[in-house]
């Protein structure tokens, strides 16, 4: 498969995320993982490869083609293995602490050498919380310092995000939040031309053919509407640079001690799918985030091929479209079943409000 194009031409080096921006709630009722499976997942920043070792498989297999988001992977996985709870989240940036470099010294005897090398020269990303250093994480920051100001007080952003009865939130999102200047500069900075710039990359962009700022401006004022808001960790930090209180899946107290259990079954693979397959084989769940966005039909369609050929009979794999469709059931209705209402379902509770949708397919 030809693979370069996306290569050549998108710089694989540095952290385009240094957290999931997909619900790993959401994935793990897609996928409904049974105990002791072989699952891919794509790499992204680990979180959601992380938490489907709760689901006590035989082995998840993280694989991305940007060997800096494996040194993050592996970094936080060094984390998790040595660090206390506590530890982890102040290390991270999830919590303050003056004692991230001293952390890291504690860690790094597990790294792999060029791992533990690219993190000696990024000393100073590691001082200021590695969550927080991401490009697609600076984007936020850049919306919430620059932007932001201009349409809401901190005041308001935090009225807005306070426990609230659904018609109350309802209502302050449609009297109280929804302005002029709250349209207008949303779709402004979040366009195509300002995200491919600040958050994404212009080439993971190029086969959007809708409205990119008017289309998450839809997506976000229904989500803002709902009560579900009021918790929801990725909505706080766009709105605030920051999660607050809030955790994501696998760092969640009640996760945190199966994940830390099960990091033998984590395996890191850097390549595409298909050379993690070559690897590991025929695989029983997939998470593919939401990889075919920047993908054209044809480079789609082989894709998918031979993702399909590699999937169990009644495995499932699970994938968001954010602005560009792409269903691998309608694709190949032969060998894959979509199974519709429940991915409608689980779509309607997606803490990442800015998808438009969350897929679930099953092997026939």
């Amino acid at each position: 498969m030809k693979h370069e194009k996306l290569t050549e031409k998108v710089a694989f080096d540095l952290i385009r995320y240094a957290n999931c921006w997909e619900d790993a709630d959401v994935l793990l009722r897609g996928l409904n993982p049974d105990p002791g499976s072989k699952i891919l997942s794509i790499g992204s920043a680990g979180d959601n490869s992380f938490s489907l070792l709760t689901t006590q498989p035989e082995l998840v297999v993280a694989v991305d083609v940007n060997p800096i988001q494996l040194f993050l992977i592996e970094l936080k996985r060094a984390a998790i293995q040595e660090l206390s709870y506590e530890e982890v989240l102040q290390f991270l940036g999830f919590r303050p602490s003056e004692n991230r470099l001293q952390f890291f010294d504690q860690i790094k005897q597990v790294l792999s050498v060029d791992c533990l090398h690219y993190w000696e020269q990024h000393r100073d990303q590691l001082s200021l919380g590695i969550i927080t250093q991401g490009k697609f994480e600076g984007y936020f920051q850049l919306f919430v310092r620059r932007v932001l100001p201009w349409i809401h007080t901190q005041k308001r952003v935090e009225a807005l995000l306070a426990p609230k009865s659904e018609a109350e939130q309802k209502a302050y999102y449609e009297n109280r939040w929804d302005t002029w200047r709250w349209r207008f500069l949303f779709k402004l900075f979040f366009s195509k031309t300002i995200m491919g710039r600040y958050g994404r990359d212009p080439e993971f962009l190029k086969e959007v053919e809708v409205s990119v700022g008017k289309t998450i401006y839809t997506k976000a004022g229904n989500h803002l509407r709902n009560s579900l808001a009021q918790r929801n960790f990725m909505l706080r930090y766009t709105l605030t640079a920051s999660f607050g209180e809030l955790l994501p899946h696998y760092l969640q107290p009640q996760h945190f001690p199966v994940v830390k259990a099960n990091l033998d079954k984590l395996q890191l693979v850097q390549g595409y799918a298909e050379d993690a397959i070559n690897q590991h084989g025929a695989f029983r769940y997939m998470n593919l985030s939401n990889i075919f966005e920047y993908m054209n039909p044809e480079l789609f369609h082989q894709t998918a091929k031979q993702l399909v050929d590699s999937l169990e009979k009644g495995g499932r794999l699970a994938y968001w479209n954010l602005l560009v469709p792409r269903h691998i059931a309608n694709e190949f209705p032969a060998e894959m079943k979509a199974l519709k209402e429940h991915a409608a379902e689980l779509s309607a509770s997606d803490n990442g409000f800015f998808y438009n949708q969350f897929l679930v397919d099953e092997r026939l």
